[in-house]
């Protein structure tokens, strides 16, 4: 038994794919679930539409930028500029002060402040506007020097995008996002696989159909699959879970099934380094479902990881379809807004349908 006990540490030893699975994937999880999940935000970037310009405003926005919470994006100069800003992408909320913000507060003892928030992430919206309401609460304190307060400030709240605050809008984009990038990847791989482990891939090709045939036969069946997939979910999204749809759906269609071929490219190439069906799995449910949910920003921000994190979800293709969807389902917005992201996609699925070609080649020919 004691020679026996000293075999199997040796031939786990020498395994590296048994070292991998028993050191290697826990210490990764550990490491991407504690610096990834985090709820709380940093560095959110707002812009503040000042129509008084007092001492009281300027001092109650030197004091939410002066919170490690908050960055300064833009001064609006008018309510025309919010839906612009919220459009582009680069702020979650917008400060408004009223002409007449510092008077309210003296001669009325009361004056409101408008706080917009972009609720198409209902999470963060709700953390942004608690963050905001103590900073708020925190100045009151510091004008206020009785027990009992003689200045008020009330914050009158507006989410836009997402009035209820409704979960969906949160997890539709990622359903469909983490939905496809595993069914199409990880069908893809197994598919192909099979074939190597079956052995009738030497059947196929010594055929007269050559190996680019093979791989885009093998991709076709589940490009239309995954697409009847996509649209079932955006058909009870929309009539089961009332979400709206504000933006092309063409366009939106289009960007589906482009996601789609990439993620059929990453599973043929997986199919390429894997020699069973077992490794295939494996490598698509680890190297693919932990960064979908926690990379891709849909439930996580992206922002509050550490730097060499938000490097990684640079390179994560569902990041980028999170980011369109949303933009087309929740904000509305076309082509003009994600264009960007659009051609990362493109240069994504070009690189891996040709690094999937020429590796396929060199493994079977």
């Amino acid at each position: 038994m004691r020679i026996f006990i000293i075999k199997e540490f040796l031939q786990i030893f020498r395994d590296t794919r048994s070292m991998i699975i028993l050191f290697g994937i826990p210490i990764v999880q550990v490491l991407l679930f504690g610096f990834a999940l985090k709820t709380d935000m940093k560095d959110v970037n707002i812009a503040v539409l000042d129509q008084s310009k007092d001492v009281y405003s300027q001092e109650l926005t030197r004091k939410i930028l002066s919170s490690e919470y908050f960055n300064l994006s833009s001064n609006l100069s008018s309510s025309k500029e919010i839906e612009d800003e919220f459009k582009k992408g680069k702020i979650r909320e917008v400060l408004v002060y009223g002409e007449h913000f510092g008077e309210d507060l003296i001669k009325n003892g009361r004056a409101d402040v408008q706080i917009i928030t972009d609720a198409s992430d209902p999470n963060s919206a709700n953390i942004v506007y608690s963050y905001t309401q103590a900073i708020i609460n925190d100045y009151l304190k510091e004008i206020n020097n009785t027990a009992q307060p003689i200045a008020q400030i009330k914050p009158i709240t507006q989410m836009r995008y997402n009035k209820e605050l409704k979960s969906v809008f949160m997890f539709v984009p990622g359903v469909i996002t983490v939905i496809l990038m595993l069914v199409s990847s990880m069908m893809t791989s197994i598919s192909i696989t099979r074939e190597k482990e079956l052995g009738t891939m030497e059947i196929l090709l010594v055929s007269p159909v050559k190996p680019w045939q093979i791989i885009i036969g093998k991709v076709i069946p589940y490009v239309l699959l995954s697409f009847v997939s996509a649209v079932i979910i955006l058909l009870l999204s929309y009539f089961v879970f009332h979400m709206p749809f504000s933006g092309s759906l063409l366009l939106l269609l289009s960007v589906t099934l482009l996601f789609i071929v990439l993620a059929l490219s990453l599973g043929v190439f997986i199919s390429t380094v894997s020699k069973t069906q077992q490794v295939a799995m494996l490598m698509s449910m680890f190297a693919l479902l932990l960064p979908t949910i926690l990379l891709s920003g849909f439930i996580f921000p992206i922002k509050n990881m550490p730097v060499i994190l938000q490097w990684i979800s640079h390179l994560m293709p569902p990041k980028w379809f999170v980011i369109i969807i949303k933009n087309i389902i929740i904000k509305g917005n076309g082509f003009a807004v994600i264009w960007k992201e659009i051609l990362i996609l493109i240069g994504m699925t070009v690189f891996f349908i040709v690094l999937s070609i020429k590796k396929f080649k060199i493994r079977l020919e």
